[in-house]
């Protein structure tokens, strides 16, 4: 089984899709004879012709029309949004016509869309590429939102969501692209969307997070372990609509919880999730829920966003208070 990294898994789920139903449409800004701007979309067009990948103009709000208007004749748009900061542009095609077009409908038009978009911090890009803007879609009845944390995922639940009736908004790390690799399997294979994983078994706190932040989440996880704290590690995978059970049954079993999230603490799914567990296991828990953000501000320059973005230490550092209440 090949170690691969995750730009290079979702190109696999993308050529995969493509060559299995030619109803698959992948189409953005640069997408084609280019690639993408991180290459995900490299070598697409060659192999399948420029009539299932083609380029776009630079203009969002476009682009996920053209996917509503494609979706309504029977095709399965797979969109790119080059970087999610550019979704106001487009939140209009998004939550006014793709979000509600089933329920518009009373079921009789369904909207197979899965819109790919590049986000997260930690790679220097100019201002407006790195915002973490997951929870403004995460609270659009009508779309699924999916994060994925690393390459076995992001194949498995892009190819998943390609496949699915339903509109998805499937986001992609930055930092996750190429500074990691896993054994992901040449042959097609899905996992369950609207499933969390728990990537590492414990019984003193629950940490809870989602992309990249799932990755800082682990390595806390063991640095606790040398100091006797056992940390499960929670992956949401998909943050709307949320894994209620695995959620619940985790935080049941540790007691414990810390929530952890690359957003702004204003801003992202954890106070969804903060919720959930205050409605529903309130009486489960030893300590009151812990957050890990970034602060309330405007994603810092990139000189500064080091010191930005949530860390390992801070998440050592809010487990060890939690655990110690």
């Amino acid at each position: 089984m090949a170690q691969l990294t995750m730009i290079k898994a979702i190109n696999q789920a993308l050529d995969q899709e493509l060559k299995r139903d030619p109803k698959v449409l992948v189409f953005g800004e640069d997408v084609g004879k280019n690639g993408g701007v991180f290459r995900a979309t490299d070598g697409l067009q060659a192999d399948v012709g420029e009539d299932q990948v083609f380029d776009t103009p630079l203009a969002e709000s476009g682009i996920a029309g053209l996917a509503a208007g494609l979706a309504y004749e029977g095709f399965r748009p797979v969109p790119e949004i080059q970087f999610f900061g550019f979704l106001y542009e487009a939140m209009d095609e998004i939550v006014g016509q793709i979000a509600r077009e089933y329920y518009r409908t009373g079921g009789t038009k369904k909207m197979p869309i899965t819109i790919r978009s590049a986000f997260g911090g930690g790679v220097h890009t100019p201002e407006m590429h790195s915002d973490s803007l997951e929870g403004i879609v995460g609270q659009v009845p009508g779309l699924r939102v999916v994060i994925p944390g690393s390459p076995y995922d992001a194949k498995g639940l892009l190819i998943s969501s390609i496949r699915s009736d339903d509109p998805v908004v499937f986001l992609e790390h930055m930092k996750l692209y190429r500074s990691m690799r896993e054994e992901v399997p040449e042959q097609e294979y899905t996992l369950p969307l609207d499933k969390a994983d728990i990537k590492r078994e414990g019984t003193d706190i629950t940490l809870i997070s989602y992309g990249y932040m799932v990755q800082e989440c682990l390595k806390a996880a063991d640095e606790l372990d040398k100091e006797g704290i056992n940390a499960e590690v929670v992956d949401l995978r998909t943050v709307s609509p949320l894994d209620e059970k695995t959620i619940l049954e985790s935080v049941k079993k540790t007691g414990k919880v810390a929530i952890v999230q690359e957003a702004q603490n204003m801003a992202g799914v954890g106070n969804q999730v903060a919720s959930l567990i205050a409605e529903k296991a309130i009486l489960s828990l030893d300590a009151p829920v812990a957050r890990v953000s970034a602060p309330d501000t405007v994603y810092a320059f990139s000189e500064a966003e080091e010191r930005w973005l949530p860390t390992k230490d801070d998440i050592v550092a809010k487990a060890k208070e939690i655990v110690n209440f």
